[in-house]
């Protein structure tokens, strides 16, 4: 394997971990405000800021000092900060540092000269953002400033780890919902498929149209997939909680048929709203648990977005 190969191989698993998380495009958060409020204070700074590092753009879940949401990624210092995921990142002066001269936020209207950030690490050791605050002025941290972020950014990813188990059981929950209990842990286990169904760029949706006008559009799209599924097979569609995401449940073993049924009306759904739905689909192994069903749409899901970017990078 060559070193690109395995760099590739590596961003992509960075990626679908971040993915993993079902955080990116959400709607504003309080705790997550308060973390970066706290950031600034400590380490007495105008701006700081959570960053989540997507495949070619950095999203911020909170930040103060800023007005955009969210930057092109090869403009993004945080995306060097991930590249070494034990260590924090401090430039004393981003416009005497090459590597960022001509980025935006040094030679834009906010003329930043100071970054300090620390990584966000997965269990699994995938750094998928940072915590970050900058100056518009050179400095340095303090020992206790230092310690301060690291502090701030295990927290930043406990509460991630939360939203991530909070999310994983409501999908289990919104699958199962209705339908008699499914027996997965044997060879001769019932046949089924698990399909996600979800909306991209909910932050965008919510700006662009409102959160109580998003919410009807999403409500009324479950009539939409309810008429792709078979009840009479024990078929089911269910909301995550909170989510602008769909799961499916489908019984037996030709799911097909009813799978691209359910891409095509996420397909017209999405045209029809001016939404962009993406659908993700796995078919359950002999004898697998229902939640690596799930795991593995989940996966598949990030294929699609993957095959999105590409083809927006092309």
């Amino acid at each position: 394997m060559t070193a690109s190969t395995a760099s590739s191989l590596a961003e992509t698993r960075r990626q679908h971990a971040l993915d993993r998380y079902h955080v990116l495009d959400t709607l504003p958060a309080t705790v997550y405000d308060d973390l970066v409020t706290l950031a600034a204070a400590l380490c007495g700074t105008p701006i700081a800021v959570v960053s989540l590092i997507d495949r070619d753009r950095q999203w911020f879940k909170a930040r103060l000092g800023l007005d955009d949401h969210q930057t092109t990624r090869d403009t993004a210092v945080c995306d060097h900060a991930i590249r070494h995921p034990e260590d924090l990142l401090e430039v004393q002066d981003l416009s005497e540092d090459a590597r960022f001269t001509d980025f935006p936020i040094v030679t834009g209207d906010i003329k930043a000269r100071f970054y300090a950030g620390m990584p966000l690490v997965t269990g699994n050791g995938e750094a998928i953002g940072t915590v970050c605050v900058v100056d518009t002025q050179p400095r340095r941290l303090s020992g206790q400033q230092k310690a301060s972020l690291r502090s701030l950014a295990r927290v930043t990813m406990a509460l991630l780890d939360a939203h991530r188990a909070e999310h994983d059981a409501s999908a289990l929950a919104a699958l199962q919902a209705g339908t008699p209990a499914v027996v997965t842990d044997t060879a001769d286990a019932p046949a089924f498929t698990v399909a996600i169904i979800e909306l991209q760029g909910m932050a965008d949706a919510v700006r662009r149209l409102g959160e109580r006008v998003l919410e009807r559009k999403l409500e009324g799209l479950g009539t939409d997939f309810d008429a792709c599924v078979q009840p009479a097979r024990g078929d089911h569609v269910g909301r995550v909680t909170g989510s602008p995401e769909y799961v499916v449940l489908l019984h037996g073993e030709q799911a097909d048929a009813r799978v691209d049924a359910l891409r095509d009306a996420a397909r017209r759904a999405g045209q029809r709203e001016g939404l962009s739905m993406l659908v993700g689909v796995a078919t359950a192994l002999p004898g697998e648990a229902m939640h690596l069903a799930y795991l593995r749409a989940e996966e598949a899901l990030s294929r699609q977005k993957d095959a999105v970017s590409e083809r927006r990078a092309a």
